[in-house]
């Protein structure tokens, strides 16, 4: 997770109103818990794209995020504690960070785990809405998913974007190790993934002609007109995928995006 600095340089900062951000939120919240309740008891047990977390572990991980985002007191005790853990191990603050959150949670029955991922949803958001506007725009710094990329975020892109983002890819790596579709529509998935797009042109800074296939889908072109830039189709859940480091991607497909 991000450390606060003082310095109030460039940064990436959230393209949504906070009201819009928060129904996203709320929105995010409630079909990652949907998707839980459907769950078979094999299910828990199948690994995911995120090396050596089964959909439990997800599960579990995803539940101690939304409590980090419901509480300042809960957000700083496992900041310390992670920060305490990585400088110990010489690994990445949030790869300990995400650990603890699993290891939080592994005691819990399934019945349990899916019942306080039901009720943390709307105190996670109740507790990102009362964020005011003064700590959403302080600058802090991200060091990246490898610990050694650092990038310069605005408090409001960790709690207006970021924290939407995550519980929307793990739903997607839940699909994916199951082998079904993603729910997905046009309404509140097409706006993530618009973000995502808007994001990545920036980040890039490339011309580009850009057809997502799907409901959360689009057609998106940036360049002066008769610009040649990078021609690019393929499924709107793919293309965050890659963009996340779940897939590989050449040319502008290689431009990493924070989730």
């Amino acid at each position: 997770m991000p450390t606060q600095v003082a310095d109030h340089a460039t940064v990436h900062d959230s393209r949504f109103d906070h009201q819009t951000a928060m129904a996203l939120a709320a929105e995010e919240y409630t079909r990652f818990a949907d998707t839980l309740v459907g769950l078979a008891e094999e299910d828990w047990q199948m690994p995911t794209s995120c090396t050596g977390w089964t959909i439990r572990d997800m599960a579990g991980h995803t539940l101690g995020m939304a409590e980090l985002a419901g509480s300042l007191p809960e957000m700083a005790r496992q900041l310390i504690r992670a920060s305490r853990a990585a400088k110990r191990s010489g690994k990445p603050q949030v790869d300990e960070l995400t650990d603890l959150q699993v290891r939080k949670h592994e005691q819990l029955r399934v019945a349990d785990l899916v019942g306080a991922v039901q009720r943390i949803g709307p105190k996670a958001v109740a507790g990102r809405r009362r964020r005011p506007a003064l700590m959403r725009a302080m600058t802090i710094i991200d060091q990246g998913p490898d610990g050694a990329s650092p990038e310069r975020w605005k408090v409001g892109f960790l709690t207006d974007t970021i924290l939407t983002r995550d519980p929307w890819m793990h739903r997607s790596d839940i699909a994916q190790a199951l082998g079904r579709p993603m729910k997905l529509t046009r309404e509140h998935d097409g706006v993530v993934v618009a973000d995502v797009v808007a994001e990545w042109a920036l980040r890039h800074g490339q011309p580009f002609d850009l057809i997502l296939t799907g409901p959360a889908g689009g057609r998106w072109t940036s360049g002066a007109s008769g610009a040649s830039g990078e021609a690019i189709s393929l499924d709107a859940e793919q293309f965050c995928r890659i963009l996340s480091g779940r897939g590989s991607g050449a040319g502008l497909m290689a431009t990493f995006v924070p989730f």
